[in-house]
C-alpha cells in the first residue's frame, strides 16, 4: 500500500500488528494517508522562514488529512464507582478518523516539537487504545535523511541567495536575535578552525532549531523501542529528504 511513498524515500514501520489491523480493517485509510503525504513538498524558503516552528508544507498536510475527514477530536475518559465520578482524563488529539462500527484512527504530526512530545502521544494512544477508543496510532515525523541533511539544505540556501551577512538576512525577511548573532559570530571569529559566514549560521540555525533533542525519527525510534505507548498498534511515518525542494 505504501510503495510509493517507500520510493519517494518515507520511512515507515508498523508495530504491535499495526499493519495486520490497517490493512484489513483500514486499507481506504492507507490509501487516504497514501495520496495525502505523496503530495507534500515543503520549500526550503518555508523551512528558513518558519524558524523552529511547523512549516507551511506541514500546514498544508493538515488541512489536507482535515478535508479528508481528519478532524481534530477530544477524548473524554470516565471512570466512576457506584454512580461517584472518580477519575476523568482528556486527551486531545490533532487528527482522528472515525470508520464504521466504531473503529478509530488516531493521528499526530511532530514536525520541530522539543522530543518530550512523543512519550505524549504514546501515552495518549497507549491509554485510549487500552479504553478501545482507538484501533491504531500514527506519528508522523521528520525520517533520518531528513534530518541529517537539514544543514546541507540551509547552506545550500545561503549560497544560493549570497548570503554572507547579517544583513543579507535581514534584506530577505530573517531577524535573527542577538543570541543567535552571538553564536554565529563565534564560529566566524574562532582561533580554530573559523567558518564562513553562511557555513556558520546554516550550521547555528539547524543546531538552534532542528537539534537532536526535537522530534524526529531517531528519538521515536528510540522510545518505541523501549516499550513506550507498546501494546498500542503504531504506525510510524518519517518525512524524507526528498520533500524538500529548491527554486
Amino acid at each position: 500500500m505504501f510503495e510509493r511513498l517507500e520510493a519517494k524515500g518515507f520511512q515507515i514501520e508498523f508495530h504491535s500488528h499495526a499493519w495486520a489491523i490497517l490493512s484489513v480493517d483500514f486499507p481506504d485509510a492507507l490509501l487516504e494517508l497514501s495520496k495525502a503525504l505523496e503530495e507534500i513538498t515543503i520549500p526550503i524558503d518555508e523551512i528558513i522562514g518558519s524558524g523552529g516552528g511547523e512549516a507551511k508544507g506541514t500546514q498544508r498536510l493538515r488541512r489536507t488529512l482535515t478535508e479528508l475527514g481528519w478532524n481534530k477530536a477530544n477524548f473524554e475518559i470516565r471512570k466512576t464507582i457506584n454512580g461517584v465520578e472518580r477519575e476523568s482524563i482528556s486527551h486531545e488529539i490533532d487528527h482522528v478518523r472515525h470508520f464504521a462500527n466504531g473503529r478509530t484512527l488516531a493521528l499526530e504530526i511532530e514536525w520541530n516539537n522539543k522530543d518530550p512530545f512523543f512519550d505524549r502521544d504514546l501515552e495518549n494512544f497507549k491509554r485510549l487504545h487500552a479504553e478501545g477508543a482507538i484501533s491504531v496510532g500514527v506519528i508522523v515525523t521528520r525520517g533520518s535523511a531528513l534530518q541529517d541533511r537539514m544543514t546541507e539544505f540551509v547552506r545550500r540556501y545561503a549560497e544560493q541567495h549570497q548570503v554572507a551577512s547579517f544583513d543579507d538576512l535581514r534584506k530577505r525577511g530573517l531577524s535573527p536575535t542577538d543570541r543567535q548573532e552571538r553564536e554565529v559570530l563565534r564560529r566566524v571569529t574562532r582561533e580554530k578552525n573559523p567558518l564562513a559566514f553562511r557555513d556558520a549560521w546554516a550550521e547555528h540555525f539547524v543546531s538552534d532549531k532542528f537539534g537532536a533533542a526535537t522530534t524526529h525519527w531517531r528519538k521515536l525510534e528510540h522510545r518505541v523501542q523501549r516499550g513506550v505507548g507498546n501494546p498500542c498498534p503504531l504506525l510510524m511515518i518519517g518525512l524524507p529528504d526528498t520533500i524538500v525542494t529548491f527554486d
